[in-house]
């Protein structure tokens, strides 16, 4: 990776959603060119030196890729080009009030709501103007444990919820367990705790990296992001093994009758691995976002001890391996030297001197901003710092520069996106700010 970072002086306090290391040794940016195919070894750098291995070579031949079968969910917007030397990013606030926020998200149904969750396991209505409804959308803090990585993590709303008010949460429950489930909606447009449809059931060896996020991409498949199981390092290998359900992106069919049916050309649905998995090799993808235009997929992975990582996928392209535990970010971890072939490199990196915990976000499709038009935009829950890298870019090479384009004074734990694809920024301390660019 190569491009302009910030460089940081202090750390705050470590992510107590998208899990930190224990340990953060420093590091400094460095930056080198992406040859054109990685080597078949890779030695481990020293910290201050990059791997020399950036580009993403193609999966394994063992695991079948999947080619995008789906069409975007969204036409362009006025649009722009992506300039990071012309726009300054900052945030405007928009609603507050709330505890730990985990996430917010559209519901797609021509309303212009928002929906703020508590990690606590309480969902809000927020309308346009960013008046919060005293009811809540559904509250099922008596099945959910909260603190730390734990508690109600992610909510995706059915493509079709305007007429079908189907939605869907990813929780942890009393036990620590990660739950996903749909629910149902009453007459008044609340959601029932008792019509609860639990779906997956995965058991959680440790408190930590617990993933959490849910979306539903261009193909209709409800999308799911799992982290290793935790403690550190991923002791139990659960990144690396297609037998578990974690360490990976899943991906289920909520509408063929059974609510977690396999789609058939899953890359595992035949055998070889979990029928769900759809890519792997993750630590804590506790963010990822769909290009509303491309259908691309970009994945933020929480790091271990160093490196932070952005992920990017074509449209469809599954069965990808993002290499975890073998690498962090582009480096080996914990051997020498790793065997990378077969492996998808990140796109981009930046060193655990600039933050500590790496918060995913959207590419950029509104219209207000035409500078940040096709950038993805993610930032850093330690520093506040907000990043842009060229989505296109990403995707064409392999690689991009990322560029810091502001900073925040909170942690952020989440970005959101409204119906017009205008963004949002969480304060995991109970607020939503909107994004805008200083004039």
């Amino acid at each position: 990776m190569s491009g302009p970072i910030r460089s940081l002086a202090t750390l705050t306090a470590c992510l107590a959603v998208a899990a930190c290391s224990t340990a953060q040794p420093s590091s400094s940016p460095s930056s080198t060119s992406a040859p054109t195919a990685p080597p078949t070894t890779l030695p481990t750098a020293s910290p201050t030196t990059l791997a020399t291995a950036t580009a993403s070579p193609p999966a394994p031949t063992a695991v079948p890729t999947v080619e995008s079968t789906g069409s975007p969910t969204a036409t362009p917007g006025p649009g722009g080009s992506f300039d990071p030397s012309a726009i300054t990013l900052t945030v405007e606030p928009f609603a507050d009030v709330f505890q730990a926020l985990s996430f917010v998200a559209n519901a797609g149904d021509g309303t212009g709501r928002l929906f703020a969750v508590e990690q606590r396991g309480v969902i809000w209505l927020i309308d346009a103007q960013g008046t919060t409804d005293r009811d809540p959308l559904l509250n099922i803090s008596d099945r959910v444990r909260s603190g730390g990585e734990q508690g109600l993590l992610g909510l995706a709303f059915h493509p079709d919820f305007a007429s079908n008010g189907r939605l869907f949460v990813d929780y942890t429950d009393v036990n620590g367990d990660t739950v996903v489930s749909e629910f149902g909606l009453a007459a008044d447009g609340r959601g029932v705790p008792e019509s609860e449809d639990v779906l997956l059931h995965i058991d959680q060896p440790f408190a930590n990296h617990n993933g959490g996020m849910l979306a539903f991409g261009p193909d209709g498949y409800l999308y799911i992001g799992t982290g290793d199981g935790g403690s550190g390092g991923d002791p139990q290998g659960n990144g690396q093994n297609l037998d578990t359900l974690l360490g990976k992106i899943l991906r289920i069919d909520v509408d063929a009758g059974q609510g977690n049916a396999i789609p058939i050309d899953n890359p595992f649905a035949a055998g070889g691995g979990l029928p769900e998995i759809w890519s792997y090799g993750l630590r804590n993808p506790w963010r990822f976002s769909f290009d509303r235009l491309t259908g691309a997929m970009f994945i933020a992975d929480v790091g271990q001890n160093a490196w932070e990582e952005v992920d990017a996928e074509p449209a469809g392209s599954g069965g990808r391996n993002y290499g975890w535990n073998i690498m962090e970010g582009e480096r080996c971890y914990a051997k020498a030297r790793c065997l990378v072939a077969g492996l998808t490199l990140p796109v981009a990196v930046y060193p655990h001197d600039d933050g500590c915990s790496i918060t995913g976000g959207y590419v950029y499709r509104g219209s207000q901003f035409p500078a940040l038009y096709g950038g993805y935009v993610f930032a850093d829950y330690c520093t506040g710092t907000l990043w842009a890298l060229d989505a296109q870019d990403a995707l064409e090479d392999g690689s991009a520069d990322i560029t810091a384009l502001g900073s925040v004074p909170f942690s952020p734990s989440s970005f959101g996106e409204d119906e017009l694809g205008e963004l949002y920024v969480v304060d995991h301390g109970g607020a939503i700010y909107q994004l805008a660019v200083q004039p």
